[in-house]
């Protein structure tokens, strides 16, 4: 089934989107791409202020519809709550952006474990219950598209420091995957988005801007970037979608030498951006 474009006001038909992690990053950039496209909007993120800001620039701009919810997705109901807003709005959602995710710096028994299991709930749990919940909607109406945002990260060898975000993010690629291939003869796209770095507030966040800001520029990719090619790909039906020419050469090189090769040519620059 032919999928709107995502990126065309045209097409956007008053579809509605939900994002996780809107306040900022990533997050609100594909609010302000897809606003832009004429969809209205379900802002999800733990910073009110934020999100109050964020939904009156949007209306204000776009003259779109634009609710939004304050919630902490590591707070296990969470997500049933999230979906019973929408149920009692009589909000339809469209488009599902799991966008939302931080990096736990330092190495594994360095945190707490509630620290941990905060990362675990938010960027797998969350993730994949949230799509547990509104899938089945969309696969019912024979319409509907997810984006899962993962990283470069879960496609390369593992690396000391940060000790959980690759895995999680290479389990976010897997079930993406997989989802894809259950749902692509239901109308339904899934897309796992895998971008290397961006210029957002991720690493100031995480701690390690001075650390990562040691890396070459062309390295790194804006979120604009990073947003248009992610709502293309959806709109294309691609299962795993690696943002740039130099992180899919990166993915490349990773699957064709063995891993013990690649940690050894990674292990002086690691040292550089895995704050441990």
């Amino acid at each position: 089934m032919t999928q709107a474009d995502p990126t065309n006001p045209s097409q956007a038909n008053d579809k509605w989107a939900l994002i996780t992690g809107a306040s900022a990053g990533l997050g609100a950039t594909f609010a302000q791409q897809l606003a832009a496209a004429g969809y209205s909007l379900v802002l999800i993120a733990r910073r009110e202020p934020q999100l109050q800001q964020l939904q009156q620039q949007l209306v204000s701009e776009h003259g779109i519809k634009c609710e939004y919810l304050a919630i902490d997705l590591s707070q296990p109901d969470a997500n049933q709550r999230i979906h019973r807003f929408c149920q009692d709005q009589n909000i339809t959602i469209h488009t599902l952006i799991n966008n939302a995710g931080y990096g736990v710096p330092g190495d594994f028994d360095s945190q707490t474990w509630p620290t941990h299991q905060d990362s675990l709930q938010v960027m797998l749990l969350s993730l994949t219950e949230l799509c547990h919940l509104f899938y089945p909607e969309m696969k019912s109406r024979q319409s509907g598209q997810i984006i899962n945002v993962a990283s470069l990260a879960g496609l390369t060898p593992s690396t000391a420091g940060h000790t959980l975000y690759g895995a999680i993010k290479s389990f976010v690629i897997r079930f993406s995957h997989s989802l894809h291939l259950e749902a692509k003869d239901a109308g339904v796209h899934v897309t796992a988005l895998c971008p290397g770095f961006t210029y957002t507030e991720f690493h100031d966040v995480n701690g390690t801007r001075s650390m990562v800001n040691q890396m070459s520029k062309k390295l790194w990719m804006t979120a604009d970037e990073v947003v248009q090619q992610g709502l293309q790909a959806v709109g294309q039906n691609r299962p795993v979608y690696i943002n740039g020419w130099r992180n899919k050469l990166i993915a490349l090189i990773t699957r064709i030498l063995p891993d013990r090769v690649i940690r050894f040519l990674m292990k002086g620059s690691i040292a550089k951006y895995r704050k441990r």
